[in-house]
């Protein structure tokens, strides 16, 4: 969603700290030619191409985006710590991981997966369940600039809304150059190789994923494994999460999940974050030369048009799509975020809808619309009567127009019946444009289950 002056002169400040973590380099690459076959343990991958009918549906996920130059954030011989919450059980698990946004190989040393520790610190881990990961049999890969890379399969039992932690071992210079940079969800850095350990010593608390971008599940049996699916959730921040509790996985999605998972239905469904703060439908970032949003616009992320066959027609088990896009193009030119020249009508936006709808259904997916919720009042300069005019013009499209598989009436349900251009003060954030918790779950809430059947 639109730019929070604070958290980004916050975010700003972090990413110059980080470059005081960097430690020596080691010597010696690890690359994939030349990485040890891990041993055999209990747990560990099969060989590639084991249980290669077992279908994969998507538990976790978040969008990887670039940095701007300002971001000189670089790890080195670090382990980073990060923390997911699951959607969807299941009884063997695989990472993806992202360079996709980097200019050079990415070097990856050893990468584990276990449960967080319930009991414990911020970074502890359960030891009975840690699994070391490897790709094509080996233990360390390296990852081609601009591609994502999947781990083999290992076997661990996930249970739907639990805390998968995933600690990975940079050993040589990296560039943070593949973010996703609101993450609402502290993960830590810590210096050496010590993906194995039960808990670290931080050298840093980060709330952004880096270079991990999804990770997914197979049921315990493949028949029941071709039956489960995942909800997309393609958005901006009001998806990511913005402005709710760090740590508390209240994220409208999150409370989708728990919905889900306590509905009685026939197939298990999980549901996948790619919301991106301040993302539009139609454009990539771009920042006005010289305006204070060339130090954070490259966080937004590309726009949802072309990264649609990524974020969501990639994704293992996508059954179903949930777009709530929109507010992005008609603020960001009002606020200066964004140049005048891309200012946007009510057209666009629902022309950008149907090519989402388009390539929804040409992939085999249901698409259901969500309505743009409103946002009077709001301290980014997005408002005016121009732009609640067309935000009105495209929600009665959404509602009316019969072109989505699905209407979920977000705005019905979180807008002011006193004054239905602002959000209900109990479902504000503060900033009169992003949900509270109370409602991101009211969001969540609003969602039709009868419609991901």
């Amino acid at each position: 969603m639109g730019p929070n002056t604070t958290r980004f002169a916050f975010l700003r400040d972090r990413a110059g700290r980080a470059g005081g973590y960097v430690v020596a380099l080691l010597t010696g690459a690890l690359l994939l030619g030349t990485a040890p076959v891990t041993p055999a343990a209990p747990g560990a991958s099969p060989a590639p191409g084991e249980h290669a009918d077992r279908a994969w549906v998507g538990t976790w996920s978040t969008t990887p985006t670039a940095v701007p130059a300002s971001d000189t954030t670089v790890f080195e011989d670090q382990t980073i710590r990060q923390t997911v919450r699951t959607s969807i059980g299941g009884d063997r698990v695989r990472i993806r991981l992202s360079n996709e946004f980097g200019d050079r190989p990415l070097v990856i040393g050893e990468v584990r997966v276990a449960h967080r520790d319930e009991d414990g610190g911020p970074t502890a881990v359960d030891k009975r369940t840690d699994r070391g990961l490897t790709f094509g049999g080996r233990s360390s890969a390296t990852v081609p600039a601009g591609a994502p890379l999947l781990s083999d399969p290992v076997s661990l039992r996930v249970p739907a809304g639990s805390d998968l932690v995933v600690s990975i071992h940079l050993p040589e210079r990296t560039p943070g150059s593949t973010v996703h940079a609101f993450a609402f969800q502290h993960n830590h850095v810590a210096s050496g190789n010590v993906t194995g350990q039960a808990e670290i010593t931080p050298t840093a608390t980060i709330d952004r994923w880096y270079f991990l971008t999804g990770v997914s599940v197979s049921a315990d049996r493949p028949r029941r494994a071709g039956r489960a699916s995942a909800v997309v959730a393609l958005g901006d921040s009001i998806t990511d999460g913005s402005d709710t509790g760090a740590n508390a996985n209240h994220r409208w999605p999150d409370f989708l999940a728990r919905r889900l998972a306590k509905a009685r239905g026939p197939h298990p469904r999980g549901v996948l974050n790619q919301g991106v703060s301040g993302n539009r439908l139609l454009h990539d970032p771009n920042p006005p030369a010289g305006s204070g949003a060339e130090g954070y616009a490259a966080y937004f992320g590309q726009s949802a048009l072309r990264r649609f066959d990524r974020d969501v027609a990639a994704q293992p088990g996508a059954g179903h799509v949930i777009v709530l896009l929109g507010v992005n193009d008609l603020g960001h030119p009002a606020a200066g975020t964004a140049p005048a020249s891309e200012k946007i009508t009510a057209q666009d936006i629902i022309d950008g809808h149907r090519q989402l709808i388009a390539r929804a259904h040409e992939q085999g997916l249901k698409i259901h619309g969500g309505t743009i919720l409103p946002f009077k009042g709001d301290t980014f300069g997005f408002h005016s009567a121009e732009t609640e005019a067309a935000r009105q013009a495209v929600n009665h499209w959404i509602r009316t127009g019969g072109e989505y598989d699905g209407v979920i009436d977000f705005d019905r349900a979180l807008r002011d019946p006193a004054d239905p251009e602002r959000l209900l003060p109990r479902y504000d954030s503060g900033d009169h444009l992003h949900p509270s918790d109370a409602g991101a779950e009211a969001m969540a809430n609003a969602v039709p289950l009868r419609l991901l059947r």
